[in-house]
């Protein structure tokens, strides 16, 4: 199982990025994948996350009506197009895939990549 998250980088604010997660090793369509993101000294946060067996979303309250998720089911990969960046938003943003789950609840999360660094100036 892999997760590898992409995309990541310097940012001023009010700018955008789109964060991949590209996935190999289990069955994409029967998996959620979600978004997480931490900053130091802070707890992991749940940014948003997507159901792949029916495409449902959902989002934190940070980020609803700037972050948007979507899934390509033939690429195994979900992608966060993040808009309208704020500096904090700046954080190590993970991807996790959770069986049959759409959800922010990180302990439900059974994989997880690596993560990659966004970082928002004002």
């Amino acid at each position: 199982v892999q997760l590898v998250e992409a995309g990541g980088g310097l940012v001023q604010a009010g700018g955008s990025l789109t964060l991949s997660c590209t996935t190999s090793g289990f069955n994409f369509d029967n998996y959620g994948i979600g978004w997480f993101r931490q900053a130091p000294g802070k707890q992991r946060e749940g940014v948003s996350s997507i159901k792949n067996s029916d495409d449902s979303t959902y989002y934190g309250d940070s980020v609803k009506g700037r972050f948007t998720i979507s899934s390509d089911h033939a690429k195994k990969t979900v992608y966060l197009q993040m808009n309208s960046l704020k500096p904090e938003d700046t954080a190590v943003y993970y991807c996790g895939a959770a069986w049959q789950l759409a959800t922010l609840i990180t302990d439900v999360y059974d994989y997880w990549g690596q993560g990659t660094q966004v970082t928002v100036s004002p």
